[in-house]
């Protein structure tokens, strides 16, 4: 981790302090949204989430959601298509760091979605969305993209 911030007292570089997540939002023709359920064995097991993962220390959010879709998914997407939508945040629990996930919109991408990594992929209309169970960040991501699908 590169220290920006210490040199003038300052602690604005405090990365290591918690983990940085990628989730993306992957928007089909149709106005549906992929929800991908989690592996039964990690934490959250069987939950509907928002598919991607960690950013690596060497990754830009975009570059890290790119590399995710392409192992949990097995499609091919490039930065360029990966646009800001929300972030949620959680507080120091359950003996581990926080969480920080930002959440871009995908609306194009080469190859068709497949559960590569997790229990099961689907496409759901935002209430649907709403009502699956997720985790709690997830929930929180999903009230953002209720309220932009209901504004459009």
């Amino acid at each position: 981790m590169v220290d920006l911030g210490h040199e003038n007292g300052k602690n604005s570089d405090m990365t290591g302090e918690f983990m940085l997540v990628v989730a993306g939002a992957l928007q089909g023709r149709n106005g549906s949204w992929l929800m991908h359920r989690r592996p039964l064995g990690k934490h959250h097991g069987g939950l509907w989430e928002f598919p991607g993962g960690k950013v690596e220390a060497t990754e830009t959010p975009a570059k890290a959601l790119c590399r995710e879709l392409s192992e949990e998914l097995g499609i091919e997407i490039e930065p360029w298509h990966c646009k800001p939508l929300a972030f949620a945040e959680d507080c120091i629990g359950e003996g581990r760091k926080p969480i920080v996930i930002l959440l871009y919109n995908v609306t194009d991408w080469r190859g068709e979605p497949m559960a590569l990594e997790g229990e099961d992929i689907g496409w759901f209309t935002p209430d649907q969305v709403a009502a699956l169970d997720k985790p709690p960040l997830d929930c929180e991501l999903a009230r953002h993209l209720s309220d932009r699908s209901q504004r459009a």
